[in-house]
């Protein structure tokens, strides 16, 4: 076994919630990179994913466990780790060259070494001739290979990248990933091992030698996929669409033997996180189950491909369908249920009513709000009480999404109302008249 260049033991975090309550996001991590290996990270979004990734860069402590560098514990930034971000988090008023030669100039290189230095992971990342450009006068993909070129030119043993090609175009992130793999495989990168967080399941079966899929709530790896082909990897090839469709598995398994499709929708519990999905995109994900051959079932990846859907868009949507009982998801594929039949035959009205009582029956958030608003005198409340409520196990901003989401479901079921102008949840228009006539 290749030696541990990092390495997690029992690790966890916590964050302080608006009431002042411990909110875990990673808990009981193991985790180890050895020299010459590439793990991805997948999981959905808020499995503390990014967090592990700023532990490991020292940009944050752990509060449980240990977090070790070449065998020593990481107490702030290694010098021998440099993470890439989402974001490009270049600095607008600076140069590329002088963008890429900041972390060398903390690091206090002479300057003629900093350019030296900086001049050759410009041209290895292939910008060379772009030294004297600002970043507005660059694309989104060559503001990411500065990014990158930042990083490479503190000569890092360990490159973190926090879903550094996902606000890029298709093309443009393909290009740029080939041409980090190019370097890898070809020895000219300093790096000695890379630790890449990805919500696209091709892209971590394309690049890494592991795949880790992580669980949320708290975050904690759930399942490990090693991957024994030679790089470059065809997309195409019968063992690269085995491994996407064995990871699309693991993503999607929620029962404790994966695989099991169950007529049973999801049980979740108050506090818990609801799928970022929209209606819409849902109905037509149903519908699509539907067309000619499929026979109600479809395998995720070539619904992504037909749909247009990354993977970040798709696992939602289809985790949705099964928490309301209309799917299911078992060993990869979708399927509908009987209920799901029935709602892609119906027409909009019965959808409205199919939708409102799965609502209900499974998903407690709903069934609460809808509760309150029969109790409440006027049968309107703010929505205040209830992101409090969401606030007690998620982050503020996740609380508000997770909300949305429960109106936006309501409403289209007819389970109640949201008033946007003033805030106000409400029982729909001829209860709340009904209600107020009492």
């Amino acid at each position: 076994m290749a030696e541990a260049i990092v390495e997690l033991k029992g690790v966890g975090k916590s964050f302080r919630s608006a009431d002042g309550s411990a909110r875990s996001v990673l808990e009981g991590v193991d985790f180890r990179l050895a020299e010459g290996e590439i793990v991805a990270l997948l999981g959905q979004s808020g499995s503390g994913k990014s967090t592990l990734l700023r532990i490991l860069a020292g940009l944050i402590g752990a509060d449980a466990g240990s977090a070790r560098y070449r065998g020593q514990p990481l107490y702030g930034p290694a010098r021998g780790i440099a993470m890439v971000f989402q974001s490009f988090a270049l600095f607008p008023w600076l140069t590329v060259q002088q963008n890429v030669e900041l972390g060398l100039e903390a690091r206090g290189v002479e300057p003629a070494e900093r350019a030296r230095r900086a001049n050759a992971a410009i041209e290895l990342i292939g910008l060379a001739g772009f030294e004297g450009a600002l970043p507005r006068e660059l694309s989104g993909g060559m503001r990411q290979r500065v990014g990158i070129a930042r990083a490479l030119v503190i000569e890092p043993e360990v490159l973190l990248m926090d879903e550094a090609f996902s606000a890029l175009d298709v093309l443009t992130g393909e290009r740029l990933r080939d041409d980090i793999l190019r370097l890898w495989s070809g020895g000219e990168m300093p790096t000695k091992a890379m630790l890449i967080v990805s919500h696209n399941i091709e892209e971590a079966v394309l690049m890494a030698d592991r795949v880790l899929i992580f669980a949320a709530d708290p975050g904690r790896v759930r399942a490990e996929l090693p991957i024994r082909l030679a790089r470059p990897r065809d997309v195409d090839s019968l063992e690269v669409r085995a491994l996407i469709d064995e990871a699309y598995a693991l993503m999607t398994a929620s029962a404790p033997v994966a695989g099991r499709a169950t007529e049973e929708p999801v049980r979740m519990h108050l506090g818990d996180r609801l799928p970022d999905a929209d209606i819409g995109r849902m109905e037509a994900l149903l519908e699509m189950l539907v067309e000619d051959g499929r026979e109600g079932r479809a395998d995720l990846p070539q619904l992504a491909e037909e749909a247009e859907l990354t993977d970040h868009d798709l696992l939602p949507l289809a985790q949705a369908l099964a928490l309301l009982g209309f799917a299911q998801l078992a060993d990869g594929d979708l399927h509908l249920t009987e209920l799901g039949r029935h709602y892609v035959a119906g027409a909009h009205t019965l959808r409205q009513q199919l939708l409102g009582q799965q609502l209900l029956a499974h998903v407690p958030l709903a069934a609460h709000i809808r509760h309150s608003l029969e109790q409440a005198p006027a049968g309107e409340l703010p929505q205040e009480p209830f992101l409090d409520l969401l606030e007690e196990s998620l982050d503020r901003a996740t609380a508000e999404r997770v909300l949305r989401t429960a109106i936006e479901w309501g409403r289209y079921g007819e389970v109640f109302e949201f008033d946007l102008r003033t805030g106000q949840i409400h029982l729909p228009a001829g209860e709340e008249q009904e209600k107020n006539a009492l």
